[in-house]
Parts: C-alpha cells; sequence; structure tokens
C-alpha cells in the first residue's frame, strides 16, 4: 500500500534513550573495566486501552517495533486500521488507538502462542510483583572454580558444535555439571532445567547457573524465582538484567570463555585466587593489591 495512504506517520525518534548504558565490571585480574552493556527496557503494549503484551526493546525504533509486532502476529491486517501510536517513556507504555477496533480480539489473545525466541518479554509484567520478595543467599566463589567449570562446560555444547542455532543451559554445583540442556531457545532450556529441579525438589541456595545467552532481565528472574545465587554467561549483560540482579542479589558473570570473564555484580563475593600470570598482581589477606612497579 502506498505510505501516503497511512492515515498516522509515526515520528521515529528514540527520545533521547540511550541504547547502551556505562557500567563498571571486574574482570578476571581483579581490576575494574569500563564498558557498555545494552539498555533493555520493557515497553507495555495497549490496544484500544487493552493491555495486550509487555515486549522487552532498546527502545530505539518503538513505534516501528509495535507496528511490525502488530502484523506479524496478525492482529491488524491493514495500516490503515490503525488511528495513532503514542509511546510514553515515562509509563513505559505504547498506546495503540485503531478506528474500528479490532475484530476478536480477545479470541487471537486467548490462543496466542508463546514462541522459542528471544525476543518476545510477555512474561515480565506480572513477575516484577514477586521479584520485590526474592532474596538470595550470600555465597563464596572461587575464580579456579570458574575456569574449571567453563572447561567442563565446553565438553558440552554437543548440538551447538554439530549444527549451531542453539543456546545451552547448565544446572552446576561448583565445577559439576548435574543437567546441560540445549534448545532452540535460552528461555526453553531454563524453563526445562526449572521443571527438573520442581519434580526432583532440588534447591537452587549451593548452585550455579550458566547459559550461552544474554543476561536479559527475563533470564535473571528466572535464575532468582529458581533460588539459583550465581549466573553465568558467555555472553552480554543488559541494563535490566544487572538491575534486578543487583535487587535479589544475583551474582553476574558474563563474558566468561577461557580464561576471561566479566562480573557485573558480586565481585566481592569472589576469591580471585587464579589471576593469570603476567598481569602485575599480588595476593594479600582479603585483597588484591597492584604490585608497585
Amino acid at each position: 500500500m502506498d505510505a501516503r495512504y497511512f492515515p498516522y506517520k509515526p515520528q521515529m525518534t528514540d527520545a533521547g534513550l540511550n541504547a547502551a548504558e556505562p557500567v563498571t565490571a571486574i574482570d578476571e585480574f581483579s581490576d575494574a573495566r569500563d564498558g557498555h552493556i545494552a539498555a533493555e527496557r520493557a515497553l507495555t503494549l495497549y490496544i484500544d486501552k487493552k493491555e495486550i503484551v509487555t515486549l522487552m526493546t532498546l527502545g530505539t525504533r518503538p513505534e516501528l517495533l509495535v507496528l511490525g509486532w502488530l502484523r506479524n502476529q496478525r492482529m491488524v491486517r491493514e495500516i490503515t486500521q490503525i488511528k495513532a501510536i503514542q509511546v510514553d517513556w515515562e509509563t513505559d507504555s505504547v498506546a495503540v488507538t485503531t478506528f474500528d477496533g479490532i475484530d476478536g480480539l480477545d479470541k487471537k489473545m486467548g490462543r496466542k502462542t508463546v514462541t522459542t525466541g528471544c525476543g518476545q518479554g510477555t512474561v515480565f509484567g506480572g513477575i516484577m510483583d514477586e521479584i520485590d520478595k526474592i532474596r538470595l543467599p550470600s555465597v563464596g566463589l572461587r575464580q579456579s572454580g570458574i575456569y574449571a567449570l567453563l572447561k567442563n562446560l565446553n565438553e558440552h555444547n554437543e548440538i551447538y558444535k554439530r549444527a549451531g542455532a542453539v543456546h545451552g543451559c547448565a544446572l552446576c554445583r561448583n565445577a559439576e555439571l548435574m543437567l546441560f540442556i540445549e534448545d532452540v531457545g535460552r528461555h526453553n532450556a531454563v524453563d526445562a532445567i526449572a521443571g527438573h529441579m520442581w519434580l526432583n525438589e532440588i534447591s537452587g541456595d549451593d548452585k550455579i547457573f550458566y547459559t550461552t545467552g544474554r543476561l536479559t532481565s527475563e533470564m535473571v528472574i528466572k535464575v532468582a524465582q529458581m533460588g539459583i545465587p550465581i549466573l553465568l554467561s558467555r555472553s552480554g549483560v543488559t541494563q535490566m538484567g544487572l538491575d534486578i540482579a543487583r535487587q535479589v542479589g544475583v551474582i553476574l558473570i558474563a563474558r566468561a570463555k577461557g580464561n576471561h570473564f566479566l562480573v557485573y555484580h558480586g565481585a566481592e563475593w569472589i576469591d580471585f585466587d587464579a589471576i593469570p600470570q603476567g598481569h602485575g598482581i599480588r595476593r594479600t589477606t582479603g585483597l588484591v593489591e597492584h604490585a608497585k612497579s
């Protein structure tokens, strides 16, 4: 359809939002490193004042995101049905107004399928209220234990090594892999491990959770609900994931591969007992000090 017939032309601006936020992490040398992490945001979609879904997004092009979601979910068949799209970052919401409503909207929502992909943050809204009640135990972790675990994990990404296009998650105790699951979506893998823990009455207090995927808000929330205090990933972190980790007490370690890792939260609980050589750092009781040149 010719664009000039679109009754509402949204202004494609980012409203001054930053897609990346500055952050300081602690690396494998126990040094502070400045960097940036993705600024994940929750954006709740309303259609004609009816709450539909909460999407997790960087927020740089929310109008386009909403238009594409409506089309791909077959909520709206013709773009001429849409009267207005209004984004309000003060309330983290976007309101879509149609001219004549959407036929069968309730039925469409009732038959909505939760996909195996990584981008549909449909569980965010209701769960956040429960997160306020979660407080995880304070646990210690050795750097040498992180390295031993990463070595063992590297041997278990079987499907990824053969075919790619999958995520892996693992439930671990120290360097031991208790359960490793691969699936097309990281949330499928983490849910399967949660089911295993529930079925077998396994406590998460002394466990480490590993994922190949990003440490988004949903991933941190799920691990916190499982009662696991340590979350380890070979991928990166989002701002909202970090905020929730700080809130509930999850030790958050990302970019973990080989001898490298970055601790975004909980570095004070890690014993840096295996600092790579050649960095000019010496251990003291309870501290890590730079050796004088």
